[in-house]
């Protein structure tokens, strides 16, 4: 097969959202900026075979996304990736699949595929009106982080990232990152730290929207997202000043209220199985949670 994999660059922007949007997924992992922005840790291919989109690690032992396009094409794609890794001598996996992905597999190949799902990668999505108005006694506790915040700093305002402000953000960000055990070599989060620089610094290239809080003058906390499909809008980056009481779930509200208005659903991300994370993101309620999983051939194929 002659196929050949490349890494994506920025001018495939276009063409590789394209088929991320004709996906219309609602999985954190299927916009362009998420698959650029974690390509250093996360090393990935893309090949356009039929019409469709095809990821892959790039690695020796590399795994596979579910394809995306046209529907009609799935089942050629996915006997041609299953050829690709068969040549290879590299056992068949695809990463990253959803149940619904996995019943288009059920239906095109009967018993032919197992799936194990890892709770540590299952999205939180949140209903956008819920985020906004935190009403309720469910939401009781939220609501009084937000009025104490807007008590003690009087002076607070929102603003959308632009270019007179993302200097600013940008500063903040390399503050939050002397202040958090960035330099103790944990990859990941140093990952995560570039993740975020080059968030702010690609905003516009890769069509990222933010906002962000100002207190007294100086950005207390900011939070970076996207369009996720038709519904569902991702939030990808929140990062605050732990010194500002409040500032996360003010920000998160103010976030929702000011840039998400005519989506449904606000996709929050993993937990990536950190115990403090998850109970956070349980906290807010979530209107059900997008698993993930990983794909083999069952023995026998």
């Amino acid at each position: 097969m002659d196929t050949d994999f490349r890494k994506p660059a920025l001018e495939d922007r276009d063409l590789i959202q394209n088929y991320y949007d004709r996906a219309n997924s609602r999985s954190c992992e299927d916009t362009f900026a998420n698959l650029y922005l974690w390509n250093r840790l996360y090393p990935t291919e893309f090949a356009v075979v039929e019409d469709m989109m095809v990821l892959k690690s790039a690695a020796d032992d590399f795994y596979f996304r579910f394809p995306k396009g046209e529907p009609e094409n799935v089942k050629n794609v996915l006997e041609w990736m299953m050829d690709y890794a068969g040549e290879r001598k590299v056992p068949f996996r695809m990463a990253v699949v959803t149940p619904r992905q996995f019943e288009l597999l059920e239906e095109l190949f009967p018993g032919k595929f197992q799936i194990r799902y890892n709770r540590d990668d299952a999205d939180y999505v949140y209903e956008r009106e819920k985020l906004a108005n935190l009403a309720g006694k469910k939401y009781h506790g939220k609501k009084n982080h937000v009025n104490k915040f807007m008590r003690t700093y009087e002076g607070w305002a929102y603003e959308p990232i632009t270019d007179e402000n993302v200097e600013d953000c940008f500063q903040m960000a390399l503050l939050w990152r002397n202040r958090n055990g960035c330099e103790d070599g944990d990859e990941e989060k140093l990952a995560e730290v570039c993740v975020t620089l080059n968030s702010l610094r690609l905003m516009k290239e890769l069509h990222l929207t933010g906002g962000c809080l100002r207190v007294d003058g100086r950005i207390a906390a900011f939070t970076i997202g996207e369009r996720l499909c038709t519904d569902t809008f991702v939030v990808h980056i929140e990062k605050a000043l732990t010194e500002v009481e409040g500032a996360y779930p003010m920000i998160n509200q103010q976030f929702v209220r000011h840039a998400m208005e005519g989506y449904t659903y606000v996709n929050r991300e993993e937990d990536t199985g950190d115990e403090g994370l998850r109970q956070a993101k349980l906290s807010y309620r979530p209107a059900f949670m997008v698993e993930k999983g990983i794909v083999t051939l069952k023995e026998g194929f």
